[in-house]
């Protein structure tokens, strides 16, 4: 979505997104998970090698991005958002979740009201080896603070209470 209009028709899914991030991790058993069980079972199947996973390339981002808004439970979307922001840092996540707050379909900023509070989890050296003691990560990539900022003026402006 991530600077992309987009219409309700044209829009991915959790399911979409699900296999796509299956089809990136090489996960043999995606059709058949597919075919009988849906979105949620291929999600647990995907969960575990995402967070194996020290570096994920940037064609994931995408993916588990539409993922985290799609998932209509924000319990697990958890599944999704931890990974990117391992990955990818908690600005980039914030600042895409923003996006599609701002600019994207209803479906999409409700999926962006109702998980912006995980893309604020702490992030834990057990975790991801940069976190630990010994690793090295460049702090901007979780400084979010101005997005932070940003959401809360778009979230209280005034053409927005109340909704």
């Amino acid at each position: 979505m991530v600077g992309e209009e987009r219409n309700e028709e044209e829009a991915p899914s959790l399911l979409s997104a699900t296999a796509e991030v299956a089809r990136l991790l090489d996960i043999d058993n995606v059709a058949s998970v597919l075919e009988h069980q849906g979105a949620r079972h291929l999600a647990h199947a995907v969960r575990k090698p995402l967070l194996e996973r020290v570096r994920l390339s940037e064609e994931f981002f995408a993916p588990l991005m539409v993922a985290v808004v799609y998932d209509p439970d924000a319990s697990f979307c958890l599944w999704f958002i931890e990974p990117a922001l391992y990955a990818f840092g908690r600005r980039r996540v914030t600042a895409a979740l923003l996006s599609y707050a701002l600019t994207g379909t209803d479906a999409e900023q409700a999926g962006a009201k109702r998980t912006w509070y995980c893309a604020h989890l702490p992030l834990r050296a057990d975790r991801s080896p940069p976190y630990a003691p010994s690793g090295s990560r460049a702090p901007a990539l979780d400084d979010s603070h101005g997005v932070v900022d940003k959401w809360l003026r778009h979230d209280t402006s005034p053409d927005r209470k109340g909704s």
